[in-house]
């Protein structure tokens, strides 16, 4: 592992602190499972932004969701 500086506003370092308290973590596995999630989250929506502008350059037809209809399987009501 890397050791880095990271500069913190007071009310966001005691924030941290409290958190990794109530968590039983101290403060860096608390920001480094803060940062892993805030990067988890940038990722799937960089993914649905993808998706999001192929479908607008290539918009899904009729014809392709019936392909799709026929075999879902949808839930008894």
């Amino acid at each position: 592992m890397e050791t880095i500086q990271v500069v913190l506003g007071k009310p966001l370092l005691r924030a941290a602190d409290r958190a990794a308290q109530r968590l039983g973590q101290n403060r860096s596995a608390l920001i480094r499972d803060a940062l892993r999630s805030h990067l988890d989250r940038l990722s799937a929506l960089e993914r649905e932004e993808r998706d999001r502008q192929g479908y607008e350059r290539q918009p899904e037809s009729a014809q392709d969701a019936a392909v799709w209809e026929k075999v879902a399987k949808w839930p008894e009501d």
